[in-house]
């Protein structure tokens, strides 16, 4: 049997080659804006809540080393994606505290 999604010909009134699909652009970085927000998200994580931290004006292994320690003083787990922190559980008040301590402004973004 012959897969014809493959070999059907396409007419276009456009001149030139067919152009293919365009590939998928990364997300444009974030915009630093001098504040640090703390977003509590559910959706899309099996009914867990995670703490996504963003908008950190540090680098990316300053990042990962502020990542260890927010776990440690939270006592949970997390990780780092895109220098973006996530912190599983619900611990803003306490990650707002340790970071104001740190000198970073901070707000509180989403539910």
């Amino acid at each position: 049997m012959t897969n014809w999604s493959d070999s059907i010909p396409v007419y276009s009134t456009e001149k030139g080659r067919i152009k293919q699909s365009k590939p998928e652009s990364k997300a444009a970085p974030q915009k630093l804006d001098g504040f640090v927000r703390l977003r509590r998200e559910v959706k899309g994580r099996g009914g867990g809540t995670v703490i996504v931290i963003s908008g950190i004006p540090l680098t990316s292994t300053e990042i990962k080393e502020l990542a260890g320690a927010l776990k440690k003083k939270c006592g949970c787990g997390g990780t780092v994606k895109d220098d973006i922190i996530e912190i599983q559980g619900d611990h803003r008040e306490t990650l707002s505290a340790e970071l104001q301590a740190r000198g970073l402004k901070v707000k509180l973004a989403g539910g």
